[in-house]
Formats: structure tokens, C-alpha cells, sequence
């Protein structure tokens, strides 16, 4: 997948949603709307990787800012629920990763949708089981989780596993993955039954490359997770 220009300066320069882009409002929708909204979210707040699937090994670390933006596929559903027109979720996002023995790395990120209530936080736990060298690719299991705050109709997170693998070139890092999300969204605090509770999972595609010029380390990486495509960039450290 080819990063688009236009994306790559929207996450760089943290252009947000439109201005007319307002709280995300669950009471009200139908359940089909909801649904739908359940679905674009998960795409969007669910865990990016954005770094290969070698170690960073003992006490190594990747530190950067990041921002994703996806594209979402239910743009009348997120009307209904008071956000206006929008057909992006941008998201920038503050990341750390740190090296652990044995092929394990952990990570935090914290991020949030400007113009809207939505903020997020998540984690991952990886580990590759294949570290890889100079002649054969790292191999990783990632476990992820993602939890959104700010709306105070909504409880959602996701839940993720995926398979990755990776290959260092010089300073070049080329990466791709596979895996599945699941997504859980349940009302809160309305003063109705509908709509219910979403629970679906979703399948998880991503390619990107990491590019490490000794000072500064540059992520890119494209991801289609459901239906709806990501694009993410992160500029940082990584030693």
C-alpha cells in the first residue's frame, strides 16, 4: 500500500476533523447505525503496530509521535450520531516501546481525534519467537488492546492478535502482518435500551516499512482492518 500524499501532511502538520466535526452522541441511533459506527471505530482506534517484528532487545526502545488516518466507510452513521460530515478519523498519538528479554517488547501509546471527544489509550505485548539476522527475517506474536475515554455515552476497545514478520536492509525495515481485532462497543448512561451492545471482530491486514537514520527513525505503514483502510506515520527514536 502507497502512503497518499495528502494523508502523510495531515498526520505530520496534526490536521484534525472538520470544524464542524462535534462530540460523538449515542443516544438516538438506530441499531443499524450503530453498528455501523462500531465497525468504522474499530478500524480506526484499534492498535497500529507501526514498528517491525524484530526485538528491540534488552532495554532498547522506540519513542515517537505518531498519527493514523482512516478512512471510514459509514460517513452518514457518524452524521446520526452529531459528528458531522466527516470521512476520516485522524488520530495522532504519543508511543513508546521498550526491549525485554527473551524476544519480548512492550508498548503504551495515548492518542486522540482532535475536534471530537474521543481519546485513547492502548498496549501491546510482543514477541518474536524468530529474532532474525543478517541472513533470515524476524518472526513476531503481538497481543494489543485499545480502550477509548472522553465519550461518555460509550464504553468501547479492542482486542487484538497478529503475526508479523520483518527484514532489515541497510537502514531499510521492511514489515507486513496479519491478525484479527475484536471490537466490543456498549452504550452507557442513556436513558433507553437501544441501542445494544456490538460485538464483532474483524480481520487485520498491514504493510509498512521503518527507516532508521542513525538520530531520527521514520515508520510508515498501511493497514486495512474490516473494511476500512489506515494509513500511519511516526517520527522518533529507536535504539
Amino acid at each position: 500500500m502507497l502512503l497518499r500524499p495528502a494523508v502523510i501532511a495531515s498526520i505530520v502538520f496534526a490536521v484534525s476533523l472538520p470544524a464542524a466535526a462535534k462530540d460523538l452522541t449515542i443516544q438516538g441511533l438506530s441499531q443499524d447505525d450503530f453498528h455501523k459506527i462500531s465497525q468504522d471505530l474499530g478500524a480506526a482506534l484499534s492498535y497500529k503496530p507501526l514498528t517491525p517484528a524484530e526485538p528491540l532487545g534488552l532495554f532498547g526502545f522506540d519513542l515517537g509521535v505518531a498519527g493514523t488516518d482512516t478512512k471510514i466507510k459509514n460517513t452518514d452513521a457518524f452524521k446520526n450520531a452529531g459528528v458531522g460530515d466527516i470521512s476520516d478519523i485522524a488520530v495522532p498519538s504519543l508511543r513508546f516501546n521498550l526491549g525485554l528479554p527473551f524476544g519480548l517488547d512492550v508498548g503504551v501509546m495515548a492518542g486522540a481525534a482532535p475536534s471530537t471527544n474521543v481519546r485513547l489509550y492502548g498496549g501491546e505485548v510482543r514477541w518474536a519467537f524468530i529474532k532474525g539476522s543478517t541472513a533470515t527475517p524476524a518472526v513476531a506474536l503481538r497481543a494489543s488492546y485499545t480502550q477509548l475515554a472522553g465519550v461518555d455515552q460509550l464504553d468501547f476497545n479492542t482486542k487484538g492478535v497478529d503475526l508479523s514478520i520483518s527484514k532489515g536492509f541497510a537502514m531499510f525495515t521492511p514489515y507486513a502482518g496479519i491478525g484479527k481485532v475484536w471490537v466490543t462497543s456498549t452504550p452507557k448512561n442513556i436513558p433507553t435500551t437501544t441501542p445494544s451492545e456490538e460485538s464483532l471482530s474483524q480481520n487485520k491486514y498491514f504493510v509498512g516499512v521503518n527507516m532508521n537514520f542513525v538520530l531520527i527513525n521514520v515508520a510508515l505503514e498501511g493497514d486495512k482492518t474490516g473494511d476500512a483502510t489506515s494509513y500511519g506515520l511516526k517520527l522518533g527514536f529507536r535504539f
